[in-house]
């Protein structure tokens, strides 16, 4: 049975803290892992929630703010020494590419892996992965960053009372072709997840939160905070939750918390963002993806 769900590694803004580890979030999908954001200490945190390098398939990094790419070397690096045997896609912004080869050769290697690199300038890009679209489009944060929009393809699913109606069973299903198949199968929306860091508000967010099944977002400040949330190129958790609300979002994550807050101020982020489905994010939480959207 496939598995899709949100592996939480580190929800800290850009100082951890006794209880949040700096950024880090392993999106398991279908056996495919997308490392988002890798912070100090991603690697022990990979340990702690029971997962390993072997099931990385992507790595993204949205900006090279510390907090965001701090764990990049160790990740790197065990990709090598666990002898990782397939390509690992490494997305970042083009413009930090000095700051991803000293992240990259920090120290020796003990092996190195198989890195396919996607440098992202510009408006972005599409990527096309293993049954799902990867996208890429630029933030307003004070330095390139780029958010993330992975989508797997509508498809089609079968009536079975269709099927009855026409007589079809057994292998004769499979053969199934032309007006005869759209005839028998109603659409099936494809699962969709966007992952958005350090960034004003602006029209690339709420483009790559449209729809989706799970939105992971930061929501650095509460409101008392706003306006330095502006300054700094953050969002706030209401924020967070107007993007969700009016995208038609169905799971929204909330993360990537400043420093200043305690484990008292969690109910005010979740009270400010005023959505349903809000999930307050923890270190080392698993975080299912919604079922799917009913066919069509």
């Amino acid at each position: 049975m496939s598995t899709r769900e949100l592996v939480v590694l580190g929800t800290a803004g850009a100082v951890p803290t006794r209880r949040r580890n700096h950024n880090g979030y392993l999106l398991r999908w279908d056996g495919r892992g997308v490392l988002f954001d890798p912070g100090e200490g991603t690697q022990r945190q990979m340990s702690q929630a029971g997962a390993s390098a072997t099931e990385l398939r992507w790595l993204c990094v949205t900006h090279f703010h510390g907090d965001h790419c701090l764990g990049v070397p160790g990740i790197v690096q065990r990709l090598g020494r666990d002898g990782v045997p397939h390509d690992v896609h490494a997305v970042f912004p083009a413009d930090g590419a000095d700051y991803w080869e000293r992240l990259k050769y920090a120290t020796s290697y003990y092996d190195e892996p198989h890195l396919v690199e996607h440098p992202l300038s510009g408006p972005g890009a599409t990527l096309q992965g293993d049954g799902f679209t990867l996208t890429a489009l630029p933030l307003d944060h004070s330095i390139t960053t780029y958010g993330y929009r992975l989508a797997e393809p509508d498809s089609r699913t079968f009536v079975p009372e269709r099927l009855r109606a026409h007589g079809i069973s057994g292998a004769a299903v499979r053969e199934l072709s032309g007006p005869l198949l759209e005839e028998c199968t109603v659409p099936r929306p494809g699962q969709k997840v966007a992952f958005v860091m350090d960034t004003r508000l602006c029209d690339n967010v709420y483009a790559l939160a449209e729809g989706v099944d799970m939105l992971i977002i930061e929501s650095t400040f509460l409101d008392s905070e706003t306006d330095q949330a502006r300054e700094r190129g953050h969002l706030t958790a209401r924020q967070a939750g107007e993007v969700a609300r009016s995208c038609g979002v169905r799971t929204l994550v909330l993360t990537h918390f400043s420093e200043r807050y305690g484990e008292g101020d969690d109910p005010l982020f979740l009270a400010q963002a005023d959505f349903p489905e809000a999930v307050l994010a923890h270190d080392l939480d698993r975080i299912p993806l919604p079922a799917r959207r009913p066919a069509r």
